[in-house]
C-alpha cells in the first residue's frame, strides 16, 4: 500500500526516466540474451568453416576475443543508450511538465476566483496547444458569467432601490403626519407596488425559461399571418400614442404568396405572441416619434422569418453581442420605465429556443435602427 501510494506521488518526469530506463534495459537485456545463446555458436562454426581445427588454442583464443568484444560492445551500448535515454527524456519531459504546471498554476488561479487569469500557449505540440486554448476559453467564459453576475445584483438592487424609498418615505410621512392618505399617495404606492410586483415576475419568467420551464408548450399548427397580426394588433394603441408608425407588410394583409400557401408553424401561440410583443415593445422603446417600426414575414427553405425592423437607435456594436443577456441594458442610465429591465429580450430568445427556433439581433451601429429575425421551423 505504502509502494502504491509512493508511485503516485512520482512526478511525470520521474516516471518518463523511469520508463525510458526500463525500455532501454529491456532492449539491451534481450541483445544480450540473443548475442550469449546465438552468437557463440554461429561464431564456432564460421571458424570450423574457416579451417580451424575443434580445440586448438586459435579457435580458443578467437571465441574469448568474441566473447570480450561482444560484452565491451553490449555495454558500452548500454551506457550510450541510457545516457542517450536520459537527454532525450529530460528534454522532453522538462518541455511537457512546464507547461503542464503553467495550466496547473491558471487552473488553480480559477477555482480561486480569478477569472482574469491566462495560460500562454507552449508551443508543446498540437495536443497541449489544443489544451491551454480551451481552458482559455472555459476562463474567458467565466469572466464574463461572473461579469453579468455582478452586473444583474447590482442592477436588481438599482431597480429595487428606487421603489423601495418611494413606499418608505410616503410611509414614513404618513406616520409622521406629515403626508396625508390621499388618492395621489395611494396611486404613487400602488404604482410602486406594482413596479416591485412586475419585476419580481420578470425574474421568475427568465429563470423559469433558462431552467427549461417552456418545455411544456400548448404546441398548435397556426398560420404565421395570424400571429403577427394578433401580435400588432395588440401593441399599435401604444405606437400611436407615441406617435411611431407601424407597418406590416401586405403578405401579412391577406392576398400575397405567403397567405396564399397557407404557411404554418407548431408554435404555442401565447409563447410566440409573448415573444413578439416584447421585442415590438423593445423597439417602440427606442424608436423616437416620427420613426417606423416594420414587420414582414418570409419563408427560408424549411423555416420561417419574422423580421422587426426599426428606425430607432440602433446597437453599437459592443452592446450587440450581449443584448439577449438578463438584465443588461445598453444605456445603464436610463431607468426601468425608459430602458427597460433589460429581460423582455432574454425571455424573448428562451421561448425562441425552446420552439427550435432562434432569435438574433443586426444593427450598423448607433442611430441606424435594429433588425430582430425570428426563425422557426416551418410546420
Amino acid at each position: 500500500m505504502n509502494l502504491r501510494a509512493g508511485r503516485e506521488g512520482w512526478s511525470l518526469r520521474t516516471r518518463l526516466m523511469l520508463a525510458q530506463c526500463i525500455v532501454v534495459g529491456a532492449g539491451i537485456l534481450t541483445a544480450a540474451l540473443v548475442a550469449a545463446i546465438v552468437g557463440p555458436e554461429l561464431f564456432h562454426e564460421h571458424l570450423l568453416e574457416a579451417g580451424q581445427q575443434p580445440n586448438s588454442p586459435e579457435l580458443m583464443h578467437s571465441e574469448q576475443a568474441y566473447a570480450s568484444a561482444n560484452a565491451i560492445s553490449l555495454g558500452a551500448a548500454l551506457v550510450i543508450a541510457l545516457t542517450a535515454g536520459f537527454l532525450v527524456t529530460w528534454y522532453l519531459s522538462r518541455r511537457m511538465t512546464q507547461p503542464l504546471r503553467d495550466l496547473a498554476t491558471v487552473a488553480t488561479r480559477l477555482s480561486n476566483g480569478d477569472y482574469s487569469a491566462r495560460a500562454p500557449r507552449p508551443s508543446a505540440g498540437p495536443e497541449l496547444d489544443r489544451l491551454a486554448d480551451t481552458l482559455n476559453d472555459v476562463a474567458a467564459r467565466l469572466e464574463s458569467t461572473e461579469d453579468t453576475r455582478r452586473r444583474l445584483l447590482a442592477d436588481l438592487a438599482h431597480e429595487m432601490r428606487t421603489p423601495l424609498a418611494v413606499i418608505s418615505l410616503h410611509l414614513d410621512g404618513i406616520e409622521d403626519g406629515v403626508t396625508e392618505w390621499t388618492p395621489v399617495t395611494a396611486r404613487v404606492l400602488r404604482d410602486h407596488t406594482e413596479r416591485l410586483v412586475r419585476l419580481s415576475a420578470d425574474v421568475a419568467d427568465v429563470s423559469h425559461a433558462d431552467e427549461g420551464g417552456l418545455e411544456g408548450l400548448s404546441v398548435d399548427e397556426i398560420p404565421v399571418g395570424e400571429l403577427v397580426r394578433a401580435a400588432v394588433e395588440g401593441v399599435r394603441s401604444e405606437f400611436a400614442a407615441k406617435g411611431v408608425a407601424l407597418l406590416d407588410s401586405e403578405g401579412l394583409n391577406g392576398g400575397t404568396e405567403l397567405a396564399r400557401q397557407g404557411i404554418r408553424v407548431a408554435v404555442d401561440r401565447q409563447r410566440i405572441l409573448q415573444l413578439l410583443t416584447n421585442v415590438l415593445a423593445n423597439a417602440l422603446r427606442h424608436t423616437p416619434a416620427g420613426g417606423t417600426v416594420r414587420v414582414d414575414a418570409r419563408e427560408s427553405g424549411e423555416a420561417v422569418e419574422v423580421t422587426v425592423s426599426d428606425t430607432g437607435d440602433g446597437i453599437s456594436a459592443t452592446h450587440l453581442p450581449h443584448i439577449f443577456e438578463r438584465f443588461y441594458r445598453g444605456d445603464t442610465a436610463r431607468d426601468r420605465d425608459h430602458g427597460g429591465s433589460g429581460i423582455g429580450l432574454a425571455i424573448a430568445r428562451s421561448i425562441a429556443h425552446a420552439h427550435h427556433g432562434t432569435l438574433t439581433a443586426a444593427s450598423a451601429g448607433p442611430g441606424t435602427g435594429a433588425t430582430f429575425t425570428l426563425t422557426l421551423p416551418a410546420a
